[in-house]
């Protein structure tokens, strides 16, 4: 295994909590009325689009078209997108300036490239970040090859030289394949005691 330089985070589930039912909680009078909307009205793959690129406008306005009953709740999804970020993982952020003294550090997210900058604006750790590739600017949303080709190319990394860490084991199986060192993180897992057993941070 090669000595390692780099870290790469996804951000949602990794760094950033986010989750439509922060917001949602508050438009729907019970649970089941908001699982049934974001599992039938604006579920997750639709969401996905406006990662891939596609503009939050026609996002919207075709998703309208298709339920004019909901049409103020679809509304709220990018009207008052920002209520759906709950915050960040301060424990994982914390990471970030100890690892910044040793290793660079890049984010791979799937986003859209129109609600990013708000999150970027809200907080500053996206500053320690040496750079950021964003699906919805690229057009391509992981766990497609193409997307962490773009990052290994811009930045000139050396994927066996780099620790990719997300959420999405779909997303952690095509970095692998791609010769990245991996860290799937999930709940069960805390990140700080992970990297340290790793001899990552000390």
């Amino acid at each position: 295994m090669k000595q390692l330089k780099n870290i790469v985070f996804d951000f949602g589930g990794v760094l950033i909590d986010w989750n439509p039912r922060y917001l949602y909680r508050n438009v729907f009078e019970t649970e089941d009325e908001m699982e049934y909307f974001l599992e039938h009205i604006c579920p997750y793959d639709w969401n996905l689009m406006q990662d891939a690129g596609r503009s939050l406008a026609e996002a919207t306005l075709s998703k309208q078209k298709e339920h004019p009953g909901y049409s103020d709740e679809i509304a709220l999804y990018y009207g008052r997108w920002i209520e759906m970020v709950g915050g960040i993982f301060d424990e994982n952020v914390k990471l970030l300036t100890p690892l910044k003294e040793k290793y660079n550090l890049y984010g791979l997210t799937n986003w859209s490239a129109e609600t990013l900058p708000l999150a970027q604006a809200k907080y500053d750790f996206f500053d320690l970040l040496d750079g950021i590739v964003v699906s919805g600017e690229e057009k391509i949303v992981k766990p497609d090859p193409a997307l962490y080709h773009i990052l290994i190319d811009r930045y000139r990394i050396d994927p066996r030289e780099t620790l990719f860490i997300d959420d999405n084991p779909e997303n952690i199986q095509t970095a692998k394949q791609l010769g990245f060192q991996t860290l799937h993180l999930t709940p069960q897992i805390n990140l700080e005691q992970e990297l340290k057993n790793r001899g990552i941070i000390d």
